[in-house]
């Protein structure tokens, strides 16, 4: 396992709120490496969205905390009651919900405290919460800043290479049915981590005009690369739901989709290639026109197929949604395309792409 930049910030984070704890002359420092440890946050804008919403979750779990013990003493059904409590607060505040456990911390330090002195002992211990809570922010601010449009973009190339992968081994029948249904699964759950990470890349703030337009663009860029990969996913599982109906065409439309597969993600892979730098210039004229030609070729056998009756108009319906969704894939990497063109032709000064080794 690899350690990531969070897992750094969360050490960074916990040291500095332990020495600005005892800086100041706080018992119990380690109050403060706990809620430092709660507070940190994946990125530099997420940071500055939850800071403010942590300390008022704090502060209401702090409140809470104190009258209850106060009034009721610190009896564990208390607290129990106080967490609940706090919890139903801050739902209905509508506070982000990663604020509650740093404030179900700060609910059972504080009733936790001395009886002796209790006003004195919890404020203190909310003290060092906040102090916690600034460190964590600090860290997220000034250290290790994320690097989302590396990671993003190999993220996006590992996810459609596999998808690739399978739905040219299926079209082949060469495919491993329990394997490739096994790794669908997985492929959705890295597709939910991906879509995950563009909205932290598309929530990162630039500061300077010049970054902030180049990085408007690269959003646009990485929407319609995870749309296109995507739309192959959605070709590959319509493949496979219709495998019957699919391989009872006739053998001249099987090789007709087959090509035509094999041209678009080739495509595909050069589009990603092209935006890494690895390829310079756009595809071939003959090349696009093959492709288009081939969509043409391969909507004019099924349509034929239709008139000739080769096979029932159930089974010939059935195979629809595949040649559409074939027709709409070229479509979302034309567009794919024409971005990435317009990006390396327009303001080249502003438009850099970032492409650094692969962190986890």
């Amino acid at each position: 396992m690899k350690l990531g930049a969070r897992i750094f910030k969360t050490g960074l984070a916990i040291i500095l709120s332990l020495y600005l704890a005892i800086w100041i002359g706080l018992d119990n420092p380690s109050y403060a490496a706990l809620a430092a440890t709660f507070a940190v946050q994946p990125s530099i804008y997420r940071s500055f969205q939850t800071i403010l919403e942590q300390i008022q979750a704090n502060i209401i779990g702090a409140v809470l905390a104190v009258i209850f013990v106060l009034t009721f003493g610190p009896d564990p059904f208390v607290v129990g009651l106080v967490t609940v409590i706090a919890i139903a607060i801050i739902i209905k505040l509508k506070l982000e919900a990663s604020t509650i456990p740093l404030a179900i911390v700060t609910i059972i330090i504080i009733m936790e405290s001395p009886v002796e002195n209790f006003i004195e002992f919890s404020s203190i211990r909310f003290l060092l919460i906040i102090i916690g809570v600034f460190a964590a922010f600090i860290v997220n601010l000034v250290f290790i800043p994320p690097r989302y449009e590396t990671k993003l973009y190999y993220k996006v190339v590992e996810y459609t290479e596999q998808t690739i992968q399978w739905t040219m081994l299926f079209i082949r029948k060469d495919a491993d049915h329990k394997a490739m249904r096994k790794d669908q699964t997985v492929l959705h759950e890295k597709m939910v981590k991906l879509e995950n990470l563009f909205l932290l890349y598309k929530e990162e703030r630039n500061y300077f005009i010049k970054n902030k337009y180049s990085k408007a663009r690269k959003v646009v860029l990485f929407k319609q690369m995870i749309i296109c990969g995507q739309k192959i996913s959605t070709i590959l599982k319509s493949l496979d739901r219709r495998e019957n109906e699919l391989f009872h065409m006739p053998e001249n439309l099987q090789e007709l989709l087959k090509e035509q597969l094999r041209r678009l993600t080739d495509y595909h892979n050069r589009i990603l290639l092209r935006y890494a730098g690895k390829v310079h210039s756009q595809l071939k004229p003959d090349i696009l026109e093959e492709i288009d030609e081939g969509k043409i070729t391969l909507m004019e056998s099924y349509l034929e197929l239709y008139e000739q009756a080769e096979i029932s108009k159930e089974e010939w319906l059935h195979l629809l949604p595949i040649i559409s969704h074939i027709m709409e894939y070229e479509e979302k990497l034309e567009h794919l395309d024409q971005l990435v063109d317009s990006f390396f032709t327009y303001h080249k000064n502003e438009n850099k792409v970032l492409m650094q080794k692969e962190e986890e």
